[in-house]
């Protein structure tokens, strides 16, 4: 191995049209310490929050490197690793607050970590660490549903945006617990892609949801409801269709104040996920984003999960980088767009 390495960052804020919104950059090949585990990038995935911290105005003293979907090679490891060892082939989303994905050699904490599915190819595979923690943590964990589908039998759940990455999977594990989908999508091919994901019902968030759902004559409220897409414009929504004693969810920050007064009558619980957090602030169950990867790569590979992967860009460059943050971007990505070495 070299001490150098090629990756892909920005040191300037601008539009992706433009030369240098990323741009190749040679930086020293880190080494492993402690609990982190060097590395060797194979695939990485493209999602919103690439686009987002990409974003912005302003000029950074150092280029940054982002990314936070991979599969990759273990090269190293450091004193503590436990978990790996040189040789295995793992997948992981990683941590915010550290340099990403979009590199050849990339250090990350193995508590963060999983063995790759064996059965999925590279890219199916990059394609799933950070949509399957989100939607993983979101239903599991904040909505403290069980894998039993007998305990949840006879339970709803309506999913605002369900082409996108996070809802893609997030269907398929809503429906593996047991619970009925109501998923949304406004377009023939996002609405044929819900379904095939497995959701039960499709509604389209470009019209009045509540009206919708009531129209299905299926009940006046849902248990549940995972918000993906535009908090602010669904929130009435949200607040009206939610059952008492509810709980939603939501990975999409609010841009206006939100009214949690109207969920006070309904007993019902708001709660955020980020699926940095673990990781952002060293929280003492950082370990159970490496038991997630684990036990869904099981169930990729007995063929119960499916990979949401629709787009394999080749190989890792610039132009191929930039092509997937325009796909992000357009915001009509249905599934996750993936590049491969």
């Amino acid at each position: 191995m070299t001490n150098m390495m090629t990756a892909v960052g920005f040191q300037e804020h601008l539009p992706i049209e433009a030369d240098d919104s990323l741009m190749a950059v040679e930086l020293p090949v880190p080494v492993a310490q402690g609990h982190d585990i060097l590395v060797a990038v194979q695939a990485i995935s493209v999602n919103p929050v690439d686009v987002g911290v990409r974003g912005g105005h302003g000029t950074l003293k150092q280029p940054k490197v982002i990314g936070w979907d991979a599969v990759g090679v273990v090269q190293t490891v450091g004193e503590q690793v436990t978990l790996f060892q040189p040789g295995d082939r793992v997948y992981y989303a990683g941590d915010f607050k550290r340099p990403g994905s979009n590199s050849q050699y990339q250090l990350v904490d193995e508590r963060l970590v999983g063995l790759a599915p064996a059965k999925l190819n590279n890219a199916q595979a990059a394609a799933m660490p950070l949509t399957t923690l989100t939607a993983w943590e979101a239903l599991f964990e904040k909505m403290q549903l069980t894998m039993n589908p007998t305990d949840n039998q006879g339970q709803t759940i309506l999913i605002i945006n369900g082409a996108g990455g996070v809802g893609s999977i997030a269907i398929q594990l809503a429906k593996l617990a047991g619970l009925t989908v109501i998923a949304t999508a406004s377009r023939p091919e996002t609405s044929a892609w819900v379904k095939q994901q497995g959701a039960d019902i499709v509604l389209n968030h470009r019209e009045d949801l509540v009206s919708a759902w009531r129209a299905q004559k299926q009940g006046k409220y849902v248990d549940m409801i995972l918000g993906l897409s535009n908090l602010d414009a669904h929130w009435d929504e949200i607040a009206d269709l939610i059952k008492p004693d509810g709980r939603i969810v939501s990975i999409t920050e609010n841009r206006q104040p939100i009214d949690l007064q109207r969920l006070t009558k309904k007993r019902a619980s708001f709660a955020w996920e980020w699926m940095f957090s673990k990781a952002y602030y060293q929280t003492d169950n950082m370990s159970s984003q490496h038991q997630i990867l684990t036990q869904a790569a099981q169930l990729f590979d007995q063929g119960v999960l499916k990979s949401t992967l629709t787009k394999t860009l080749s190989p890792m460059t610039v132009a191929n980088l930039k092509l997937a943050h325009q796909l992000v971007e357009s915001h009509h990505m249905i599934g996750k767009v993936v590049i491969t070495k």
